[in-house]
């Protein structure tokens, strides 16, 4: 198992598309990944389940892969992240 911790930067925060972006690049993945932000973990391949964090601008969320694959998984995530899912600023 990995783990990360992360902050939200993009300005609308884990918003709809921003969402739907991270769902759609874990798809292919194999293993489990969980997202933990806010007391609430949820799984980060559910739309859902990401959009109930409601993390915000700023907020501290926690990465975990576990499976097979679960390096990729995890640049997968941060690549996203770091790129502030593609919002600029």
């Amino acid at each position: 198992m990995l783990e990360r911790e992360l902050t939200v930067s993009n300005r609308l925060g884990l918003h709809a598309r921003a969402t739907a972006k991270l769902v759609q690049a874990l798809a292919p993945f194999r293993c489990s990944v969980t997202l933990q932000a806010k007391g609430r973990e949820v799984n980060a391949k559910s739309i859902m389940g990401v959009m109930l964090l409601a993390a915000g601008q700023g907020t501290p969320v926690i990465v975990r892969t576990d499976g097979e694959d679960e390096g990729s998984a995890m640049e997968a995530v941060v690549a996203l992240f770091e790129c502030r899912f593609d919002e600029g600023a």
